[in-house]
């Protein structure tokens, strides 16, 4: 892999892998928190209208994506998946789905990491195209989303497993007959 062309740029690219999929100080990034995340787990919600892992994956590859075009310039539309933003999830629930979307958020980064170390110092300090943040706060914007999709994922691993307790919650957190007494 070829070394960074500035000390900054060295810098951006350290906060992409560490948010993703380095290791850090900061504990679990976002590659790590979907280690080991059952089909079961990716799909389950807290309730019917909220977030799931699965969802939080997709969404986090979308990100990457519309980071990469603007970096890039490439045209809008390209993105594997129809929609934008917040992409049902699971539209099948299978174990190749799943992984699938994972190999999706795996490209999705490769791609907006050789994007980033392809940029120069001018690059850096101008806008992406039809936005009024720098490139540089686009990447920094990046890192952060993934951070925070990081913890979230997290949380909802806890609590699906905790629902998954026969002798504290039904299905979605709904308390049983048992819990209520």
């Amino acid at each position: 892999m070829p070394r960074p062309s500035t000390p900054e740029l060295a810098q951006l690219l350290f906060l992409l892998d560490t948010a993703y999929d380095h290791a850090s100080w900061h504990g679990t990034n976002l590659r790590g928190s979907i280690r080991g995340v059952s089909l079961a787990q990716a799909a389950w919600r807290p309730s019917p209208k909220r977030h799931n892992i699965w969802g939080l994956v997709v969404h986090a590859a979308y990100w990457k994506y519309a980071a990469w075009r603007r970096l890039t310039g490439a045209v809008r539309g390209s993105f594997p998946l129809k929609g934008s933003n917040w992409l049902r999830r699971p539209v099948e629930t299978t174990g190749h789905a799943w992984r699938a979307d994972i190999a999706l958020l795996e490209e999705s980064h490769r791609a907006l990491r050789a994007a980033v170390a392809a940029c120069t110092e001018r690059d850096l300090m101008r806008s992406a195209a039809r936005s009024k943040v720098s490139s540089r706060a686009l990447i920094i914007g990046v890192a952060a989303h993934d951070l925070y999709h990081a913890g979230q994922i997290q949380l909802l691993k806890r609590l699906s497993a905790l629902d998954a307790r026969p002798d504290r919650r039904g299905h979605n957190g709904a308390k049983t007959a048992s819990s209520r007494r």
